[in-house]
């Protein structure tokens, strides 16, 4: 759709005389979007006929955000009015099929369930709802920047312009026409699908505001690809809350089947409470936004001139805040959407406690380690020259040490644990931001010994994306599951892949990969074979303690060999996009 629109465009810029500046010119084909390629062809060639019309429409949207991401590199004025981060590709094409890609993949395994009686036709209904809440996020992004980048055009003629609109057009029918007929399918009436329809046009239209928010607020944090992979998952996680909100509201007033909107399975206490956790975090800045406007008020009120809050006051304002929505709003929140009996938090400290050794024990070796391992390298970072990126590469082999004991003995408690690590994390980089005493200035000297070019003063993301890496593949792995590999894809593609990669090509690399690269093809290789052999050794581990091993050889292989390529050829961040693909891959 989108992708001809702009073929179309490119076609007639030569035919008016335009030219690009050799500064502009980028290649047709790069490594980044060979590997994207090979892993949506790995998807598509995966497909049943049962999900054909899934697989037209990642087509269309693999196409779309390929001549997007050639149109907007080769005229980088198209999109210069968003702040995107500085020294990296545009990304459009990763950042637009990763989620979608993740979500087919999971729609193949759960076919596979089906045929074998051992999954739900309401989890494949609400796999699919997820598929294409995340496609159209991402198509909406991208009409948003075809359109932008047409409103840049200041000699089109009018008549390019109709067959222009005409290309756009169908390409829309196209992928409307896809939707519908994937939804109608698990849709038991016209109005069950049309409000699918609409709840679809509702994710793209949020996706579009908050690309909008994300690339103006926070200027130079990110590329147009990572901004796109956050939107769209953010977009997709709160469309969930809303769903689940609005249909347990409708349960209790209309008593009608409603598996359209929620969409359709049961959620379990640790899910509603990381939900809970997680999405109450990041709704607090406006929150406490809203709060200190009104103290503000009072005191212009009370003392006539305008003055802001002082630190002091502004501390006390955001820490009570803080625990009053925490602990009273989000709780009963989560009380209301899944009939806890208790208190959510309380339920949290029986959970633990039900196996005191075991999980008390993991407990304090995860604070011993953290604690012992910080203070380290933090002294290393600040008294020796040990360059930066190998700092950060020894945090990825802490979080192997942490979490991979964990998800083989305790991948309940992990689950928990992940999101409880998250929410502190949140928490921690809010506290920064706002400068909020005493931890503020601290906090933010501390964190600036571990940033590299991808962070900025206003936005450190780095620790987030390194958890949320290692955390994503193991929540979506809940339920059925027939790759038991899959749960540690985050954990083996950064801590073991992507460290051996930057230690190994770092030291002894020589052969690059491109000229203005610095990834090598030593570092590949040495990530590419430990990922095999921990691979190796796991899977008997596994094996002896009752999972069961269907996937082969083979496509481990293919897995393994496009996620180093990955690593290798991605200016992104690879913490966010590596662990997915490597997921997506291992769910086939």
């Amino acid at each position: 759709m989108i992708g001809l629109f702009l073929n179309l465009e490119i076609r007639n810029d030569q035919m008016a005389g335009e030219s690009l500046s050799p500064a502009t010119m980028t290649p047709f084909v790069t490594g980044e979007r060979v590997v994207v390629a090979v892993v949506v062809s790995r998807v598509l060639l995966s497909l049943p006929l049962s999900l054909i019309s899934h697989g037209f429409s990642l087509f269309l949207l693999c196409l779309s955000a390929f001549l997007i991401e050639l149109r907007a590199e080769s005229s980088p004025l198209l999109l210069s009015r968003f702040s995107a981060r500085r020294g990296a590709s545009s990304g459009i094409l990763l950042g637009a099929v990763t989620l979608p890609a993740v979500m087919m993949a999971k729609l193949v395994q759960l076919t596979r369930a089906i045929s074998l009686h051992q999954a739900e036709q309401d989890e494949l209904a609400h796999v699919t709802m997820q598929y294409w809440a995340a496609s159209a996020s991402c198509c909406a992004i991208l009409i948003y920047l075809s359109v932008v980048m047409s409103q840049g055009k200041k000699n089109e003629s009018s008549s390019s312009s109709v067959w222009l609109t005409r290309v756009s057009l169908t390409g829309t029918v196209l992928y409307g026409a896809a939707c519908f007929v994937s939804l109608s399918m698990i849709s038991h009436t016209g109005l069950n699908t049309s409000l699918k329809m609409v709840w679809m046009l509702f994710h793209g239209l949020a996706a579009v505001k908050l690309i909008r928010h994300l690339l103006f607020t926070f200027t130079s944090c990110a590329s147009f690809g990572e901004a796109l992979l956050v939107t769209s998952g953010l977009v997709l996680y709160f469309g969930d809350f809303l769903a689940c909100t609005i249909a347990k509201i409708c349960e209790k007033l209309i008593p009608v089947d409603l598996v359209s909107i929620s969409y359709g399975i049961r959620r379990t206490e640790t899910g509603i409470i990381v939900q809970g956790l997680l999405l109450g975090l990041l709704l607090f800045p406006m929150v406490f936004r809203f709060v200190l406007h009104i103290y503000e008020r009072s005191l212009r009120k009370r003392d006539g001139p305008p003055r802001n809050c002082s630190d002091t006051a502004k501390s006390v304002l955001f820490f009570a805040s803080l625990l009053l929505f925490m602990f009273v709003a989000v709780p009963s929140w989560m009380q209301f959407v899944h009939d806890f009996h208790q208190h959510p938090f309380l339920w949290v400290l029986t959970f633990v406690f039900s196996e005191p050794l075991k999980r008390l024990s993991l407990c304090i070796y995860w604070v011993l380690l953290i604690v012992v391992s910080v203070s380290r390298f933090y002294n290393i970072s600040r008294g020796s020259k040990v360059e930066r990126i190998l700092l950060r590469k020894y945090y990825h082999l802490m979080a192997v040490l942490m979490f991979l004991p964990a998800l083989v003995l305790q991948p309940k408690f992990l689950d928990l644990a992940f999101g409880a690590a998250l929410a502190v994390f949140i928490a921690l980089e809010i506290i920064r931001i706002w400068r909020i005493q005493p931890l503020g200035e601290p906090l933010h000297h501390f964190m600036n010994a571990f940033t590299d070019h991808r962070d900025s003063e206003l936005l450190i993301v780095s620790h987030f994306s390194l958890l949320l890496g290692c955390a994503l593949p193991i929540w979506m792995s809940s339920g059925f599951n027939d790759r038991a590999l899959s749960p540690f894809a985050g954990i083996l593609s950064l801590g073991i892949g992507d460290t051996m990669a930057s230690m190994v090509g770092h030291k002894y690399g020589v052969l690059r990969w491109s000229k203005t690269g610095k990834k090598t093809v030593e570092g590949t290789a040495a990530g590419i074979t430990s990922m095999m052999a921990v691979c190796y050794v796991l899977v008997p581990v596994l094996a002896s303690m009752g999972y069961i091993l269907s996937q082969g050889w083979w496509s481990l292989l293919v897995a393994v060999t496009a996620t180093g390529m990955l690593e290798a050829y991605t200016a992104q961040l690879d913490n966010a996009f590596i662990p997915l693909v490597f997921y997506a891959l291992l769910c086939l």
